[in-house]
């Protein structure tokens, strides 16, 4: 379950994200950024996750994820994903 956010809080607008939760991101393969596929709301997609400072990895949503998924900013989703290439 992770948060839509917007990469930098203090800007109402930009990049938007949902943070990986901490014991999950050795499996994807540590803090770097990578290509990841799954599912955000029970809806398909293929994104990245990137380093989100503080010890953070961060899922970037595209507005067509939210969209697909019917979710917006602020929301929770359920996140399923997995690392391309390690499945």
């Amino acid at each position: 379950m992770g948060q839509i956010r917007f990469w930098n809080p203090e800007r109402s607008s930009g990049l938007a994200v949902a943070d990986i939760p901490a014991p999950h991101v050795q499996a994807l393969g540590g803090l770097k950024q990578q290509r990841v596929r799954g599912t955000l709301g029970g809806v398909a997609f293929a994104s990245s996750v990137m380093p989100a400072g503080g010890g953070r990895l961060a899922l970037s949503v595209s507005k067509a994820m939210m969209i697909a998924a019917g979710i917006g900013m602020g929301d929770e989703a359920e996140v399923e994903i997995t690392a391309v290439g390690r499945d």
